[in-house]
């Protein structure tokens, strides 16, 4: 059965879906399909805390679908700006899944799946496939997808339909 690691980066799909749909990403509908394809063996979603009561139950059932929710503080700065990514995390998750896909057959990771519209990932994505041979997906909101992105993945899948909570 093919093993496979997902990685979301949360706040991106949440903009992206919003902006585009006007409604919320349906994670249990992209476990499913996802699950169809092989046994999920790793789940990363990528979040940022502000200690947020509704955020907080967001984040629960991601974890009751399955997932690992990672969290980095909000960091509001005294200019008005604010910070809080997860791109060099994630991407260092991604890398120590793509490198441990040499190691043993229980650790072997066939597909890595990839949430987000983000064109900082296209060259993570090319080494994963070309590098060490991984099956590529990612998973964006067509229109707000870098096409760099949408290049470097062996297979990209446009959020659309049920994956969109109405």
């Amino acid at each position: 059965m093919k093993k496979i690691a997902v990685f979301v980066d949360v706040q991106n799909i949440y903009y992206t879906v919003r902006e585009q749909f006007s409604c919320h990403f349906n994670y249990g509908e992209l476990w499913r399909r996802i699950s169809q394809q092989g046994e999920i063996v790793l789940a990363n979603a990528y979040a940022i805390e502000r200690n947020d009561p509704g955020q907080r139950g967001f984040q629960q059932r991601l974890r009751e679908i399955g997932f690992e929710v990672k969290l980095k503080p909000y960091i509001q700065r005294s200019d008005g700006s604010a910070k809080g990514d997860w791109d060099v995390g994630l991407a260092i998750d991604v890398m120590d899944a793509a490198a441990n896909h040499d190691q043993t057959v229980d650790d072997k990771i066939d597909h890595i799946v990839l949430l987000s519209g983000d064109g900082d990932f296209d060259l993570l994505i090319e080494r994963v496939k070309t590098g060490y041979g991984i099956d590529t997906t990612v998973f964006g909101v067509n229109s707000l997808t870098a096409a760099s992105l949408i290049n470097a993945a062996a297979v990209f899948e446009p959020i659309q339909g049920s994956l969109l909570l109405k």
